[in-house]
């Protein structure tokens, strides 16, 4: 059954409009969506090797717009939509820490941790709660995107066939892999959160108070 799915899903990534799905999963996983599009990059790299770095690419330029529309909720709409959105994702306890952490390092955490696997829309939400500055913020994005997404691309481009090859013998060790990776993600994501509160006092009584 995996066999078949995975060829099932490598037969879609390789589909026309493939590139239309990726751009839109970047987009809403930037805003409001909780899964992110690197399973589906991953696997359009894995199909056309050649193009992955365009993929790659345009995954990040729709996750940068996926972005403004997250500051744009929690600039104009929070009380409204941001609220519900935030406890809605489970990240009602991770926002005051991010706001606290963003008003006081501004681009340097969107840079440094939009590239990790904390959600990038929690950053961005939060970004224009605080009315952090459009250019920065954009610019900001831009970087921690591209690092995000570009690696995927660049290694696809230069390892595709081996990657791919490796993947049709071992598919099973692969997918185990992949969800031991994904795991270690997030408890990783849980342990450097518990880590920094503990760090940092000021944060840590922000992070008592809903703003």
């Amino acid at each position: 059954m995996l066999r078949r799915l995975y060829d099932w899903t490598m037969a879609k990534a390789a589909h026309p409009h493939a590139e239309g799905w990726l751009a839109l999963f970047a987009f809403v996983e930037a805003s409001f969506f909780p899964i992110p599009p690197h399973p589906l990059l991953g696997l359009m790299c894995l199909a056309e090797p050649k193009k992955a770095v365009r993929f790659a690419m345009i995954a990040t330029f729709a996750s940068v717009l996926g972005g403004l529309l997250g500051y744009a909720i929690g600039y104009a709409l929070y009380d409204t939509v941001g609220t519900q959105l935030i406890a809605l994702l489970g990240l009602s306890e991770s926002f005051p820490k991010a706001a606290c952490y963003l008003r006081e390092f501004g681009a340097e955490i969107i840079m440094i941790k939009g590239a990790t696997p904390i959600p990038f829309k929690l950053l961005a939400i939060t970004a224009g709660f605080i009315a952090m500055p459009l250019v920065p913020f954009i610019l900001a994005s831009i970087v921690s995107r591209s690092i995000s997404f570009m690696i995927v691309g660049v290694l696809f481009r230069m390892f595709g066939a081996p990657i791919k090859a490796f993947i049709d013998k071992y598919l099973g060790l692969a997918t185990a892999g992949f969800v031991i990776v994904v795991v270690g993600g997030f408890i990783a994501v849980a342990y450097l959160g518990g880590d920094a509160k503990e760090s940092s006092a000021k944060c840590a009584v922000v992070g008592a108070m809903q703003p």
